[in-house]
């Protein structure tokens, strides 16, 4: 029996998605639950598992990279079909497919033989370089030299030139091979479907929002102390680091519950107000920055929010975030502190009202009580829709984040 394989509906108004990679290959016997191709949307990847055992056809056109509609047939399983006798051996054979030295030997065996079986591509190619033909490994079929092998063996042949000309050279200097240039050396590579819609959503913000950032600085050293003093507690009871991450989520909760408007975003005409915190913890991936979200983060614990954060990180790493991860955000926080950053003006996570950037750590001297200390500070970024809030909000929610971080007891306890 034949089974379409289709592109399975990954989320509300989605309606195409970008074949990543296949895992297998047409004439390829597959288990159930093997993972079969990875789906790229422009919220996330998506795996596609086999359904039942059966052989493999993919469909003509849907090769990586093609952007395939929601609901396509992109293969065929065969689930009548048996592995092939013999098929868990092709490792025996590698040596075959390894051993294009001794293949290519009768074809280097004089420059007459060599060029008997170029092809006329290839001949002339050699002709116009004027190249040795025995002198070049082929990597054809039984030995035969390809368009790919004499073009490689150009820059070979040109640097070789040099060494028998300069009979005014002195006697015993090292001949320099002659430096290539990379001038024009350079590539295309068709933007993922994930990567095109981050830029989609970073220009709109741009485009749509009145953006501006207010700055802050936020002393560390109470936060970093009581994490240190029951860190490997904290570790042994619940199973995840005590970050800072879990602190800045927490502090942003009480803000926003102070400030609204914050947690808002304009609708149309209207101003949409959420009586709930989704907060999105920035990530980064190979597939490109993602945001999802801890949610109802209100109503969890420190330990609650750093299982979360851990959870999400990791699904992000292993390709694993779910359009559901990445919807329903209210508020973004994004750490640039982990890569070095010590200050910078995050964008909008469009259509939300405001984004938190936190930064590197740094020992700065600062006045305390009329004397210097060095303290452990970082400085605090609030980019915001001047739309919808206010320089005098914004200013007072970030105000507000920085007190309850220096005091995490008070933080804690909620009060």
């Amino acid at each position: 029996m034949k089974q379409e394989i289709k592109v399975p509906a990954v989320g509300e108004s989605i309606t195409e998605a970008t074949i990543g990679s296949w895992t297998k290959k047409s004439g390829d016997f597959v288990k159930r639950n093997e993972v079969l191709m990875l789906l790229e949307t422009d919220k996330a990847s998506v795996e596609v598992v086999a359904e039942n055992d059966g052989v493999l056809t993919i469909n003509p056109g849907c090769e990586a990279g093609a952007v395939v509609q929601i609901g396509a047939t992109v293969a065929t399983l065969d689930t009548d079909a048996k592995p092939a006798a013999g098929a868990a051996a092709p490792a025996a054979e590698a040596p075959k497919a390894a051993a294009p030295a001794q293949a290519a030997a009768p074809a280097a065996a004089s420059g007459k033989d060599a060029s008997a079986h170029l092809s006329p591509a290839v001949n002339r190619i050699v002709n116009e370089k004027g190249l040795d033909p025995s002198a070049i490994q082929g990597t054809g079929k039984d030995g035969r030299l390809t368009k790919g092998d004499v073009l490689d063996a150009q820059p070979a042949a040109k640097a070789a030139a040099p060494k028998a000309a300069p009979a005014s050279a002195p006697a015993g200097a090292p001949a320099l091979p002659a430096a290539a240039s990379k001038q024009g050396d350079k590539k295309l590579v068709p933007m993922t479907t994930i990567r095109k819609r981050i830029s989609e959503k970073l220009k709109e913000a741009q485009n749509t929002a009145a953006l501006l950032t207010t700055f802050n600085e936020v002393d560390m050293g109470k936060v970093m102390e009581l994490r240190s003093k029951y860190k490997d507690k904290f570790k042994e009871k619940y199973g995840v680091n005590l970050g800072f991450n879990g602190f800045f989520v927490k502090a942003v909760v009480e803000a926003l519950k102070d400030f609204p408007a914050v947690n808002a975003w304009i609708n149309g005409t209207d101003i949409e107000y959420h009586n709930y915190y989704n907060i999105g913890i920035a990530v980064s991936t190979e597939k490109g920055l993602m945001v999802p979200n801890v949610k109802d983060a209100d109503t969890l614990s420190l330990a609650g929010i750093e299982l979360a954060i851990r959870d999400l990180a990791a699904k992000g790493r292993d390709g694993k975030i779910t359009p559901n991860d990445l919807g329903g955000g209210t508020f973004s926080i994004t750490n640039g502190g982990v890569f070095g950053s010590l200050l910078s003006t995050p964008i909008l996570n469009f259509p939300q009202s405001a984004i938190l950037g936190l930064h590197k750590i740094q020992d700065r001297p600062m006045a305390i009580n009329g004397k210097v200390e060095i303290r452990p500070m970082m400085y605090l970024a609030l980019t915001y829709d001047h739309r919808i809030i206010d320089g005098k909000e914004a200013v007072s929610f970030l105000v507000k984040i920085k007190e309850l971080v220096e005091d995490p007891e008070r933080l804690l306890l909620e009060v």
